[in-house]
């Protein structure tokens, strides 16, 4: 037994589970001295508010308070639940049992991860994807050791990924023997009721077939709109950025992922999560079928017309393309994968017409702004008009105005 387990026995006072020894020994590689283990990360109250708000678990909130934060508000106990990362968003219950758990940073957009304060039921039962009890000092922290609790990973009832986790944390009554079967039965519950509403959700969003589907433009525009019938919806910069990204990429993308594309600078991960909330917040009130989902993020019911000009160009129809591309995509936006779209875009775009589209299709695309100073597509204009073309003269003239500058 290495220096580190005999710790954990000796804090246990006898032979540790090996649930809680895994626990330790992962928590040991984040922080060498049990004594530095220390919630170091707390959201804001108004990104807490704006996090919380469009989180999934929102919506079984009052179910969850009527089967287990009531029944704790006079029993020596708090209710606690946390994201799949392990930050706390709720924490209700016994008010005096609050103030003392507030004392170690147990308390709304605290990080209890493992990676933050070691073995504790809710990092350890998101760690292990399954259901735990901690005996107080069984906690890797010292802070943690006056405490007990019972913790329960909580799911996505259609795809099956973690979404958060349920804790009761308090006294010894926290680990008793009717504790994990209540909070077993409350997680079944959430998810019962997750399922039913996604159902429902399904089946009111769906779009009506006569109207067809939502259109996002985004090319030769500063920002997006969105259109379905005669519904339109002008769209921020970012929430535009956004949904181009989720739109090309079928399978979703990762909060980290999605960050990446975005920002040229690493931004904290709530500056995301606030823009999603408000994006779909939009979404919903527009309707029209338009989804934003997550875990990973994704987006149903949209169609964008930089993606229809660049199909229609694997398919070698120019002309199509053309008239779905405006210009390109979003110019004023700075996000390195909209840059890079942007770029693709007009590359290929460029080269297609250029290299085998007609003369037509060609004097078309010289119309737009990025083809103003292309000297070489207005000498191939030129070689390609007929020479008795009245669009001769503006091309020469075009040409000549390039040529002097």
């Amino acid at each position: 037994m290495d220096v580190r387990s005999e710790q954990l026995v000796h804090a246990g006072q006898g032979a540790a589970r090996d649930v809680v020894e895994d626990s330790w020994r992962r928590s040991f590689r984040t922080h060498p001295r049990r004594e530095d283990a220390a919630v170091a990360s707390v959201l804001g109250e108004d990104e807490l508010r704006a996090y919380r708000e469009g989180h999934a678990l929102a919506p079984v909130m009052p179910l969850i308070s009527d089967l287990l934060v009531q029944p704790a508000s006079d029993a020596g106990t708090v209710v606690a639940i946390g994201d799949e990362r392990g930050t706390l968003l709720w924490v209700e219950g016994d008010s005096a049992v609050r103030r003392r758990a507030e004392r170690m940073a147990f308390l709304e957009g605290a990080d209890w991860s493992e990676d933050s304060i070691g073995t504790s039921a809710p990092g350890t039962a998101l760690a292990t994807g399954s259901a735990v009890q901690i005996a107080g000092p069984e906690h890797f922290s010292p802070l943690v050791e006056d405490f007990s609790c019972t913790a329960v990973p909580i799911r996505d009832p259609l795809s099956g990924a973690p979404i958060g986790v349920v804790d009761i944390t308090g006294g010894d009554l926290a680990i008793s023997g009717y504790a994990l079967p209540l909070v077993r039965a409350a997680v079944a519950a959430a998810e019962e009721r997750l399922r039913t509403l996604a159902g429902a959700s399904h089946t009111s969003r769906r779009a009506p077939s006569s109207v067809g589907p939502a259109v996002l433009s985004v090319t030769g525009r500063d920002h997006g709109v969105l259109r379905c019938g005669d519904r339109t919806l002008s769209l921020s910069v970012r929430h535009s950025e956004i949904l181009v990204l989720l739109a090309g990429n079928s399978r979703g993308l990762t909060a980290e992922e999605l960050a990446d594309r975005l920002y040229e600078q690493p931004v904290p991960a709530v500056t995301l999560r606030a823009e999603l909330v408000r994006l779909r917040k939009a979404l919903d009130g527009f309707g029209a079928g338009v989804r934003l989902l997550s875990r990973p993020y994704r987006v149903e019911g949209l169609e964008v017309d930089s993606l229809h000009a660049r199909a229609q160009l694997e398919r070698g129809s120019h002309r199509l393309a053309l008239n779905s591309y405006g210009g390109q995509i979003l110019p004023r936006s700075d996000a390195p994968a909209i840059a890079e779209l942007r770029d693709e875009l007009s590359a290929t775009l460029r080269e297609a017409v250029v290299g085998s589209a007609g003369v037509d299709v060609l004097m078309s695309y010289l119309q737009l702004p990025e083809a103003a100073d292309d000297v070489e597509a207005w000498q191939t204009a030129l070689r390609l008009l007929p020479p008795r073309s009245p669009k001769r003269a503006s091309v020469v003239a075009h040409l000549e105005r390039l040529l002097r500058h």
